[in-house]
């Protein structure tokens, strides 16, 4: 079994890492041609292709500019992105055995780095995967990956995927090129009288459901299914073989 996760806009670059193990990222000469391509950008250029504020934008021109394939100064992705995704991981309260396993079954996709192990030593940066950014290779990052991240899980020898990440991710996937079955699961929370994904929510989940396979070293799919932290519970009347639904309705 092997899982995906979309990476974070947020980064932690201070809490010190709770491991000192880190791999490198298996893109890197990729990942400088569109840092080269990024180069080209000034602040406000890059603030309207991402839709950043000046500081922002500002930031993200210097850290292109220090970006270097040397990861000496860098640090281990899991430990780095800070989002609701990463807040349900807690990667950092993690014991060795529960980080081996998501080591061995986690993979990150990313819009830099095409696909991250999560101790792949990383430099701090914004991309997107669904930034509009023209490369040699097309008119954005679906068509610069092409079918590197696709060939690269297949790689991966897994009898199954489970996709955890968001569709902006998952878009750089091809499902049809998979040597392996897609699970999807899907997270909703009971709202305005129906049940629907709230996104901060199910963002929270998916990490937490990577969280509860690694710290019950879960290798059968099917196990995910006891998944009930959070009062999230398996519904097996509203899923299917490739979109399983956990549900939720939390005390008014």
């Amino acid at each position: 079994m092997l899982i995906v996760l979309s990476p974070a806009k947020s980064l932690d670059l201070e809490t010190p890492p709770t491991t000192r193990l880190a791999t490198q990222p298996a893109f890197l000469d990729h990942s400088e041609q569109l840092i080269e391509r990024l180069r080209a950008f000034s602040p406000n250029q890059l603030g309207e292709l991402m839709e950043l504020s000046d500081a922002l934008s500002t930031l993200n021109v210097a850290r292109y500019a220090s970006w270097t394939k040397d990861t000496s100064e860098a640090r281990q992705a899991v430990m780095t992105f800070n989002g609701d995704v990463y807040d349900g991981l807690n990667a950092r309260s993690m014991s060795a055995k529960q980080l081996d396993y998501t080591q061995s079954r986690i993979r990150i996709l990313s819009g830099l780095y095409g696909m991250l192990k999560p101790l792949d030593l990383i430099h701090p940066h914004r991309l997107e995967m669904g930034t509009r950014l023209q490369n040699p290779r097309g008119k954005n990052l679906y068509e610069f990956w092409g079918d590197m991240i696709t060939e690269a899980l297949n790689q991966e020898g897994s009898p199954v995927l489970v996709n955890l990440a968001s569709d902006e991710y998952f878009k750089s996937v091809k499902p049809k090129k998979l040597n392996m079955p897609v699970i999807t699961p899907v997270f909703e929370d009971w709202k305005g009288g129906k049940y629907k994904i709230i996104s901060f929510f199910a963002k929270r989940a998916r990490g937490m459901l990577a969280r509860y396979a690694a710290v019950n070293n879960i290798t059968d799919p099917k196990k995910l299914k006891k998944f009930d932290v959070d009062g999230y519970k398996f519904e097996a009347d509203a899923s299917n073989d490739t979109t399983w639904i956990f549900r939720r309705r939390l005390a008014a």
